[in-house]
């Protein structure tokens, strides 16, 4: 048990000085992968399109707590209830686009890059 340990300890030693390099053994389809904030066209077009959704999700997040002060202080006045429960909703959606479309557009950019564009 004790052999089994130690080997599993060096093991682990060997393996924390390693860093990701892009080397033969890491490049996929002949390209290396890009990540965030690569300082290429692909990493930097990747970096601009996450900040503007970012922006665009805490808006998102602004409207909706807009619309819960609202509903909060609309002193149950049909009118403005239902006007903060749109601005609530509207917020919401907005909140689920920002997510899909961070999600696509990775995706996307990971593809055309891993597909040797």
């Amino acid at each position: 048990m004790y052999d089994i340990i130690t080997k599993f300890a060096a093991d682990n030693n060997s393996l924390k000085d390693k860093v990701w390099s892009p080397t033969a053994d890491n490049i996929v389809n002949g390209k290396a992968p890009v990540k965030e904030g690569d300082n290429t066209l692909w990493g930097n077009i990747q970096s601009i399109i996450n900040a503007v959704i970012g922006i665009l999700g805490i808006v998102c997040v602004i409207v909706i707590i807009i619309g819960g002060i609202n509903y909060m202080t609309s002193s149950g006045d049909a009118g403005k209830v239902k006007k903060a429960k749109d601005t609530i909703l509207y917020g919401v959606i907005g909140l689920v686009v920002c997510v899909l479309a961070f999600a696509i557009v990775n995706f996307v950019i990971s593809n055309i890059l891993g597909s040797g564009s």
